[in-house]
């Protein structure tokens, strides 16, 4: 009798106890949407190769297509008459696809900023080029290259300084952000007075076949230029020169969404980063200058390499978003939501029908972007305009896998510099159009802020 007593009590503690954990948690879901984040393109892997994973629903045919970009884009290029991998230079900013983006994943912030990695200038002077997109600089370009071949020099190198200012959360925790002040020093000639430099980082390349598979509507109905809803996010699309199609498009990839596919990313990186021509780019991207190219050759990355490490890109799998049924994971979407990080970071979307790669038509997918621009105040701006990008937009970053960053890349470098070095740092940042999220997140209580970070870093 004294055995079933207890029972009955026990189940009656248990009770209340579920009751008061139902009632506390605002009556929470049991488990969030999203955890195939890429849709039937998603990798159910929490390992340092979750960004470096082929989509698991690839035909055997593309799979192997895919393992051939692989190897194209881990080539290390060297100066010419090398047979293989010829071409590099004679300036550029570093050697590989992988080395800018090391995993597939981001770019750290380099401890030498004139070491090759994934950090560099983007460059111009005021005006627009033919085609309304940034005015080369004379005798530079549209990319400070400080890098150069022996017997050559560099365009020039880079410098950053850095201050301190520490914002003050509401639970009285003090967080210390880097203020950077970026210069260029020891240019081969003399720079124009009004340089405009923009400081770039790379940034992870799996998921790109499927944000390529947005449909366009899909992007430009979450665009309000002129904020006619009055809720203070006017988010913008970009047009640009497309180089592939030689017109004007949507653009899609990069941190001002400055180029329309994958493909033009990536002739673009093999041109600026690299000193490479292909197809699409038979000029030397320093033909004329006096630390340039002086002749036009053949074209040093064939359309068949090219085409090999678009596919890559266009093949890699999305990581799983993880531990969608915790309960403080929950929470902090709903801090998320609260905060209107949603706005901009819209959670998801449906592929097009019609997409080129038949594996990344009609998914659901949760990147968290809108892939449009937003004014992202003055602190964040570079004073540089791309297109219809003026010097304060920035494109709405994706958000997912950004919990596996330290996992898979070693860091924990955000935004389009590297600038934040946590999640925390990246959030602080945000002004303008993120304002007044921004002041909500510093005025969360502990228990909340951490939630929202346990969110993020699920996703």
């Amino acid at each position: 009798m004294k055995k079933l007593d207890a029972r009955i009590c026990l189940a009656l503690l248990l009770l209340f106890v579920c009751s008061c954990t139902s009632q506390n948690d605002d009556n929470l879901p049991s488990k969030l949407d999203g955890e195939a984040a890429g849709g039937d393109m998603t990798v159910y892997l929490s390992t340092s190769q979750a960004f470096g994973t082929p989509a698991p629903n690839l035909s055997a045919e593309n799979l192997i297509f895919h393992q051939n970009g692989d190897v194209a884009f881990e080539a290390t290029f060297v100066s010419n008459p090398s047979p293989k991998n010829g071409g590099l230079g004679p300036v550029f900013n570093n050697n590989a696809c992988n080395s800018c983006h090391p995993a597939d994943g981001r770019a750290s912030f380099p401890s030498n900023v004139n070491a090759m990695s994934g950090f560099f200038f983007r460059i111009s002077v005021p005006g627009t080029d033919e085609h309304g997109g940034p005015k080369p600089v004379p005798g530079f370009g549209t990319q400070l290259q400080h890098q150069a071949l022996y017997g050559y020099e560099p365009e020039g190198k880079l410098q950053v300084f850095y201050s301190e200012r520490v914002v003050q959360l509401a639970d009285g925790t003090a967080v210390s952000l880097q203020v950077p002040e970026y210069e260029i020093i020891n240019p081969y000639m003399e720079l124009p007075a009004d340089v405009q430099i923009s400081p770039r980082i790379g940034m992870p390349v799996f998921g790109l076949g499927l944000l390529d598979a947005i449909p366009d509507e899909s992007i430009l109905a979450n665009a309000d230029p002129d904020d006619l809803d009055e809720d203070g996010i006017s988010g913008k699309a970009n047009y640009v020169w497309d180089v592939v199609s030689q017109s004007m498009q949507l653009g899609r990839f990069g941190w001002k969404a400055g180029t329309a596919s994958i493909l033009a990313q990536s002739v673009g990186a093999y041109s600026g980063d690299m000193g490479l021509t292909t197809y699409l780019h038979p000029v030397p991207d320093t033909y004329g200058q006096t630390n340039g190219d002086t002749a036009i050759t053949s074209v040093e990355v064939s359309r068949e390499e090219v085409e090999k490490v678009v596919f890559y890109g266009q093949t890699l799998g999305v990581p799983a978003a993880r531990n969608l049924d915790d309960v403080q994971v929950i929470k902090g979407r709903q801090v998320f939501d609260k905060l209107n990080c949603k706005a901009c970071h819209i959670p998801s979307f449906t592929t097009g029908a019609d997409y080129s790669l038949a594996e990344a038509r009609n998914q659901k997918i949760y990147p968290y972007t809108d892939m449009l621009l937003h004014d992202m105040g003055d602190d964040l701006a570079d004073n540089r305009d791309e297109f219809a990008a003026n010097g304060k937009e920035w494109k709405t970053r994706p958000l997912w896998g950004i919990g596996l960053t330290k996992l898979t890349s070693g860091h924990t470098s955000f935004l389009h510099d590297g600038r934040a070095r946590n999640l925390t740092e990246a959030i602080l940042w945000h002004g303008g159009e993120a304002e007044e999220s921004r002041d909500g997140f510093i005025n969360l209580s502990t228990a909340d802020r951490e939630a929202l970070l346990v969110f993020l870093n699920a996703l």
